[in-house]
């Protein structure tokens, strides 16, 4: 009997669960589903030596040596089994940049966040691009969502970072060898029952989900349930599109920029705002510029943006796997005013939260997992072609160290992050506080929206405003400006900006 229980637990902790899966189902050729981190780094790193300490540090992530295995006709959920062939320098590679500059070590990693993962090997990898000038190193580190969350990526980053300028290198230890292949009949049999048991167990969570939902309505006050019902037709309505809200159709591009993290602060500090309220509104005010760019109309508009939410216990980041759900917000975008816009940023995330808006998607999202599996794998891939724009965007907002992280005794100078896109959701950003700054992330089809790498202007023009808005000295510890100095152009469509995707060969 303890055999057997041993057996169980060992199945579910190698099995994906049905929100890891999702990530797999959902995944087309134009969407890669990959989470990563554009990096630059003080001096040369070697490539030899990268793959040597990468190596010493797997024992700490032993996920990163296991592949996905998709059981037969789709009976089960994939599972995580140790890849026969594994070899670091699948997974660690190099390319040489042939100017250092910075615009080609971005169009390098959009080129290569164009791709999707192989799913025969671990779903990981790392880029590092030599000759980034002046006498740098970049490094794209990527991970399929199934693997990781924006937050549970930043603790993997911690596991091959340090906080002292020299790292001792991990003893390396034997990776785990996968199992025998059992025959192939009772193998099915067993997937089929582990597909009917995980069916039942999901059905009897979206059956807890419910009745947790309907003990949060009876113990909610009357002012909450006024709002939940207030906020209903407008959060059932699909988003009103902007101009990037299109099929996306690839390829991607990767566009980044930062601001010093100290104004903002000092912004949240003025009134009883979060440092989420801030960016928020600066996200805003940039989207707003760009319909302006566009000639939209913002009377009456509303900008949807979805915000993940953490729900993992106590803030643990520490476990893999993806530990979130997401709440709706919608933002009016014919605010003018700066300190009035960050207000209205607060009373409608306060709102989100105290209508638990995020647990109701997650429950919606459950009762999508309790389908039969073979039905989400053959239906998901197609999700993100409907004609229907249920958010304008994605917008997280991960907290990172706050003090220098080294690796391999390189000091980590800047942090951009990435974040997938689909759908009708042309453009996805990401923020990541690192060190004294704050590190904007825009994710961004070619196809929807070819001009959008506009938001690398229109951010910091955002932040001044409000800066000024705030009487808070936007210099201070001044982040890089972006430099640009073509006249943003207005493009409608692909046909009038045809962009080429150029191949990095990585040696």
């Amino acid at each position: 009997m303890s055999s057997s229980n041993g057996d169980q637990a060992n199945t579910q902790h190698k099995q994906l669960s049905a929100g890891d899966s999702l990530f797999l189902y959902l995944e087309r050729e134009a969407s890669p589903m990959t989470v990563a981190g554009a990096m630059e780094f003080e001096g040369a790193i070697n490539l030899s030596d990268c793959r040597r300490f990468i190596a010493s540090k797997l024992p700490l992530i032993p996920r990163y040596t296991e592949r996905v295995v998709f059981p037969p006709l789709h009976s089960a959920y994939p599972r995580w089994e140790p890849d026969p062939a594994f070899d670091v320098s699948n997974h660690v590679r190099e390319i040489k940049l042939a100017t250092g500059a910075e615009e080609e070590f971005k169009s390098a990693c959009s080129d290569i966040l164009s791709t999707m993962l192989d799913r025969e090997r671990p779903l990981w990898d790392i880029t590092l691009f030599r000759g980034l000038k002046p006498n740098r190193t970049g490094i794209l580190a990527r991970v399929h969502h199934c693997l990781a969350d924006g937050l549970a990526g930043v603790e993997l980053i911690n596991a091959l970072m340090d906080a002292r300028p020299v790292s001792p290198v991990a003893k390396r230890k034997r990776l785990p060898k996968s199992a025998e292949a059992s025959d192939t009949g009772a193998k099915l049999l067993q997937q089929l029952v582990t597909s009917y048991l995980g069916a039942v167990q999901s059905v009897l969570q979206v059956q807890k989900e419910v009745l947790s939902a309907a003990e949060i309505l009876t113990h909610a006050g009357r002012s909450t349930l006024e709002q939940m019902l207030a906020a209903a037709p407008e959060i059932a309505m699909p988003a009103e599109r902007l101009p990037f809200n299109r099929l996306c159709r690839g390829p991607q591009k990767f566009a980044w920029t930062s601001l010093p993290l100290k104004p903002l602060l000092a912004i949240k500090d003025r009134s009883d705002y979060t440092l989420n309220d801030v960016a928020l509104a600066v996200v805003t005010m940039a989207f707003r510029r760009y319909a302006e760019l566009h000639k939209v109309s913002l009377e009456g508009r509303l900008l949807r943006i979805i915000v993940p939410v953490n729900v993992r216990g106590n803030d643990d980041v520490s476990e893999l796997g993806n530990r979130i759900s997401f709440a709706p917000v919608n933002i009016p975008m014919d605010i003018a005013d700066p300190r009035r816009l960050v207000e209205e940023v607060k009373l409608r995330m306060c709102r989100v939260k105290k209508t638990h808006l995020a647990e109701y998607v997650g429950m919606a999202g459950m009762l999508i997992t309790s389908l039969p599996i073979p039905f989400q794998a053959a239906a998901l891939p197609y999700a993100g072609l409907l004609p229907i724009s249920l958010s304008n965007l994605i917008c997280t907002n991960v907290p990172g160290p706050q003090s220098p992280l080294y690796f391999m005794g390189h000091k980590m100078l800047t942090w951009y992050p990435h974040v997938p896109i689909g759908g009708e959701m042309g453009v996805n950003t990401a923020i990541l506080t690192y060190n004294g700054a704050a590190y904007f992330g825009f994710t961004i089809d070619l196809y929807a929206a070819p001009d959008a790498d506009a938001f690398e202007k229109l951010v910091p023009e955002a932040f001044a405003e409000l800066c000024r808005a705030f009487r808070v000295k936007a210099a201070a510890a001044a982040a890089r400006k972006p430099r640009r100095k073509k006249k943003l152009a207005v493009v409608k469509s692909r046909a009038e900006t045809e962009v080429p995707i150029i191949a990095a060969a990585a040696s």
